[in-house]
């Protein structure tokens, strides 16, 4: 019986296995993970620091309301998150108010200073990732009352015009005189910026109607990135 053996052709290391084989690549990448493990929490740390102390304080604050005894907050068990893309979940304790009778399902909304520009708005909507969302039973534009929009947001550096899970990320941005435009119907309307109020999740007082006034509010949820308390962007309208 007769064996042939071959040399193997050397292979060149790849790049991962130069690197490992220097002594001084072992004792810097524990560092180097520290580093990119710390960019990373500043990259979520910085927005969220950055409007608690620059940025809400230029806000209203309302005064969280005593809970009616006699009326149960929805029980969410330990394990269950609440889907923050339904604006149901936004303000559990929010009564649904009958819907207003119109044909009109879908409307836009444009806010030049952020960019945005002809975003859907759906009346009664369920899905924030598809389009901003009308809080049904509220003032319709141009109408006496109160118009409700929310809309989602995630971390201003993520902010997209055109996508509606990122779509008012930059809110809190707005300042007094800001416009917000409406068409409706094909009537256009123009809001102008008179306040803006964070609140608690438990207080519903910005979602009320009243009838002296047509007025606009837009919600979102803040400090960015988070669900912790609701923004609102109270406008009024001043032409159509």
């Amino acid at each position: 019986m007769h064996y042939q053996y071959q040399k193997a052709l050397p292979q060149s290391p790849n790049f991962f296995s130069r690197l490992s084989s220097f002594p001084q690549f072992k004792k810097t990448l524990p560092l180097i993970l520290i580093i990119i493990g710390l960019s990373l929490v500043a990259f979520v740390a910085v927005p969220i620091l950055s409007y608690q102390f620059l940025t809400a304080p230029r806000f209203s604050s309302s005064v969280k309301p005593a809970l009616n005894d006699q009326v149960s907050s929805p029980v969410v068990l330990a394990e269950e998150t609440p889907d923050y893309t339904q604006p149901l979940n936004w303000f559990p304790t929010a009564p649904r108010l009958p819907p207003r009778p119109s044909r009109i399902t879908h409307y836009s909304l444009s806010i030049p200073k952020l960019e945005i520009g002809n975003a859907v708005v759906e009346v009664g909507g369920e899905d924030l990732k598809k389009s901003l969302i009308h809080y049904e039973g509220t003032a319709f534009p141009g109408q006496f009352g109160n118009t409700v929009i929310f809309g989602h947001s995630v971390l201003p550096q993520f902010f997209n015009p055109k996508n509606y899970l990122t779509i008012f990320s930059t809110l809190p941005t707005l300042e007094v005189g800001d416009e917000v435009l409406v068409d409706f119907d094909g009537v256009h309307y123009q809001y102008l910026v008179k306040e803006m109020i964070e609140v608690e999740p438990e207080d519903i007082s910005i979602l009320e109607q009243r009838y002296d006034n047509s007025c606009l509010t837009l919600i979102t949820c803040v400090p960015p990135g988070t669900y912790l308390k609701r923004l609102a962007v109270y406008a009024c309208l001043t032409r159509n």
